[in-house]
Order: C-alpha cells, then structure tokens, then sequence
C-alpha cells in the first residue's frame, strides 16, 4: 500500500489538513507532520537555531514546533523507519496562485519533500467552504500518481476553486500568472504608543491570461501547474555574460 507524508502551513488543526487525511487515509497508510500553528507564509524556512520539538497527538497525528519544511524534513527523514512514496501538503486555506508560490508554506512542505526525493503535490482551495472538493481532487491525483513521470526536482502546485464537486468544470493545466506590486504596508499604534505595520495584502492581478493559474481557477477547472526548484533564468545568461564582459573590458 502507498505510504503518504501530509503537512500543511495552517497548522495541525486545521480543517483542511483534517480533510485531506479523511480522502487519503482508506487508499494508503498515512502519516502527518504539520505544525504546532499557523506558519502561513513561512515559504522554505527551516529552524537552524534550535532543536524542534516532535509530539505525538491523540489523533495519531504529530506537531512539530517549526515551519512546514521542518515537519517535511522531519516526516522523510530518521523519524520512521520507512521513507514516504509521496508528500502531500495542505489542503490550504485560501489559493496558492502565481506569486503566493514564493511566499507559500504549503508550496514550500511539498517542494521540501521533492528536494528529498520525494514526488510532491501541493493543494489548496480557493475559499474555505469545500475542502471535501479539494479533498477529492487530492485522492484522484493520488490515485494516479503512479503514471505520471515529470522531471527531477518538479512538483505539482494544485489550487481547486471553492465550489461543490458537482460545479467542477474540470482539470487544466495551467502556468503560474503574476501579481502587481503588493498594496502599501498598514500602520497601527501598538497599547504603548509605538507604530508597527501588518503586511497588506497581494497586489492586483497583472497576468491573468487564459493558460494561467488564475484563469483556470476563475473559470471553475482545477489548476495544475509543475513548478521546478531550479530559478534560474536560462534566457538571460547570454545578457549577463556580455555585460560581465563589457565590464572586464572597462576595468
């Protein structure tokens, strides 16, 4: 039977984390390893100034006192005697489009586990109203993982719209769209007098395009987009070569 690794962002209580367990858990054998909180927006982040703190939970599931790359981390390797088939992180609350997949925590638990060799699907919806949508979405990939061959070091990053099965139009795959500038900072006055600031939210869309992520999810399909680890921008190596040369040539 295929053994499973879920974690999240939202923490171990989360409603999605609990339905992505009940989809999963009567085809495969099951581990969980997410957060003791909300790490929403902890993207890669591993602790590395202090030890963590792995507990065991009456539900059978475990905490851990770090990021979601952490629980991975700590899910593949030396905890268990046996090394998960797949990792599936979320379902997450609220969409992980275009952009969010640099900052997102759920992105981040599954790229974790592909950096560990592990193949890798990251889930989110849309809302928070139909997990048991996303849920189902996550047990048919699942199912049919078997057969899908992508290349090393590629994940899958799956966003389901907010909707009942029924109103699913389908499945596409998609590109990642991207995001305008984020909206400016907002300041509040702390009980002291002090300023501080809350992170403002994302800003508007600026590729939207009908191949897109967003696109898709607006439209009523299943997203599915594989995203790579490898950042580099390929296309611009031959600019940055003949600038590095212009520049020696002027030194």
């Amino acid at each position: 039977m295929r053994k499973l690794l879920l974690s999240n962002d939202d923490g171990v209580h989360a409603p999605g984390l609990k339905a992505l367990y009940e989809a999963l858990a009567a085809h495969a054998r099951v581990r969980v390893v997410a957060p003791d909180r909300d790490k929403s927006g902890a993207s890669n982040s591993l602790t590395l100034t202090r030890p963590l703190a792995l507990t065991a939970l009456d539900n059978g599931f475990y905490s851990v006192d770090g990021t979601p790359a952490d629980c991975v981390y700590l899910g593949v390797n030396g905890v268990w005697d046996e090394r998960p088939d797949l990792v599936i992180s979320g379902i997450n609350h609220g969409s992980n489009l275009g952009d969010d997949v640099l900052y997102s925590g759920t992105v981040a638990a599954a790229m974790e586990g592909r950096n560990l060799g592990m193949p890798a699907i990251a889930v989110s919806l849309a809302g928070s109203h139909h997990f048991a949508t996303a849920g189902r979405v996550a047990a048919s990939l699942v199912g049919a993982a078997d057969s899908l061959s992508l290349p090393p070091r590629s994940l899958l990053n799956v966003n389901v719209p907010d909707l009942p099965w029924e109103a699913i139009r389908g499945f596409r795959v998609t590109r990642l769209g991207y995001r305008g500038p984020a909206q400016r900072p907002l300041p509040v006055t702390d009980p002291r007098g002090r300023t501080r600031y809350w992170i403002a939210a994302v800003g508007e869309n600026a590729d939207d395009g009908p191949d897109t992520d967003f696109a898709a999810v607006e439209g009523g399909y299943v997203s599915i987009t594989p995203l790579q680890t490898d950042l580099t921008r390929h296309g611009a190596l031959h600019d940055v070569q003949g600038w590095l040369d212009a520049l020696s040539r002027l030194a």
